[in-house]
């Protein structure tokens, strides 16, 4: 009978945790349908200032702007955006393993010299480099309670005005751009300097078969670029931000609903287990009472 209440017990533990993740996994849904509607709604935003931005000057190499200068990367910054929590299958980790390859192989040499450096967006991400002895000089886990604009611009202009103070010759951020909510592609960009934009390659196909747009162009156009430079850093971050959030939420939707699945299998499994013991324990009890009024009957 201790058998059958182990069982039991188990059987009970599995079906809470069962209605947990299944709970986890319907806020999940319900949190990744809005990160999405900010994502996608960005995105032609962000792409149509890109666009303006290299129709307006073919190359920004000829601004004046402080965050196009292209300096040999002395001093490297990354910026890490993971999650607060986990429960989000690989999320964080495949986060931490590309930051990883980029520090150790890209940027080894500044890492060996303490010139590289981290910024945290995502508790998980901040935790595992402070623990680790890596210089990180800044932790914005606050900025997923209250995501916005705002917020994540008051990151980037900090970046900025390092970078433009020559605390930094390099920018990139690593983060998991989201597809849907069963994939997430693991991405680092450089968004300090700006790169010119035939060197982007996600907007050069673009540029070629697009005709030429004739912009009327107030005050000028040098004035216009050094107005949409800054903005489109501040977007660039912003929506590397928004990614990782829609990508958390989707990584975590997919999880929960395995492990829900998972745990079903297992109260399958442990149900069978415990009606064969209940069962064996019958059987025993019939045999011993059987056995017992054949001895009274012999007797």
């Amino acid at each position: 009978m201790a058998n059958l209440k182990e069982v039991r017990n188990r059987i009970t533990s599995v079906s809470s945790t069962q209605q947990i993740t299944k709970a986890m996994k319907m806020v999940s849904a319900a949190k990744l349908k809005r990160a999405t509607n900010a994502i996608l709604q960005l995105r032609p935003y962000a792409n149509k200032l890109r666009d303006i931005l290299a129709d307006v000057s073919a190359s920004v190499e000829g601004s004046n702007s402080p965050f196009t200068v292209d300096r040999e990367p002395n001093k490297v910054l990354i910026v890490v955006v993971s999650s607060n929590r986990g429960l989000a299958g690989a999320f964080n980790a495949n986060v931490i393993k590309a930051t990883n390859n980029l520090i150790f192989n890209k940027y080894a040499e500044q890492h060996a010299k303490g010139n590289l450096s981290i910024i945290g967006i995502g508790k998980k991400g901040y935790d595992f480099y402070s623990k680790r002895n890596f210089n990180v000089v800044a932790n914005h886990s606050d900025l997923f309670s209250d995501l916005n604009f705002g917020s994540v611009s008051v990151v980037t202009e900090f970046i900025m005005e390092q970078f433009k103070e020559g605390n930094f010759d390099r920018v990139e951020v690593v983060y998991n751009q989201f597809k849907n909510a069963a994939v997430q592609e693991l991405t680092a960009e450089q968004i300090l300097p700006l790169l010119p934009a035939e060197e982007n390659k996600q907007h050069t196909h673009k540029a070629k078969i697009e005709a030429e747009v004739d912009y009327i162009i107030e005050p000028s156009k040098e004035k216009i670029i050094e107005e949409l430079i800054p903005k489109a850093i501040k977007i660039q971050l912003y929506k590397a931000v928004l990614d990782s959030n829609a990508s958390e939420h989707g990584a975590r939707m997919t999880a929960m609903d395995k492990a829900t699945e998972n745990a079903g299998d297992l109260l399958k499994s442990l149900k069978l287990s415990y009606n064969q013991a209940r069962q064996a324990a019958i059987t025993t009890e019939l045999t011993e009472i059987v056995s017992g009024a054949a001895a009274l009957s012999n007797g």
